[in-house]
């Protein structure tokens, strides 16, 4: 996704984890004036990866989310960057650092879901 701002990954990956938004809720979760949020969100549905629907609580507003297409390149993205992790990790570190990283990752799990 190396075509979009940062600001437009961070939009893509909060319709991602959280669902569909409006303008206003992306903008207030990203930190952002709406205008710009608008900005970057017209941005994304002219390359295609997000679409807007009637808010069916407040048709005045607009739900976006992402496309199918754009799920697609997340997941393809995704396997991408583990395939080449997986590798790394076989090819870099012995069976033992593999084991201590194995430890290292369920610790971190932990701690996030505390």
């Amino acid at each position: 996704m190396g075509e979009f701002t940062l600001s437009q990954i961070a939009v893509l990956g909060r319709l991602d984890r959280d669902g569909p938004a409006t303008i206003t809720a992306l903008a207030r979760a990203e930190h952002m004036r709406s205008q710009s949020m608008g900005a970057n969100v017209a941005a994304l549905e002219a390359a295609g990866m997000v679409a807007g629907t009637p808010d069916p609580s407040d048709g005045r507003q607009t739900l976006w989310t992402l496309t199918e297409a754009c799920r697609e390149r997340l997941v393809s993205g995704r396997a991408r960057r583990e395939d080449w992790l997986q590798h790394a990790i076989e090819a870099q570190l012995t069976p033992t650092e593999q084991q201590t990283l194995i430890g290292a990752v369920e610790l971190l799990r932990r701690l996030t879901q505390a």
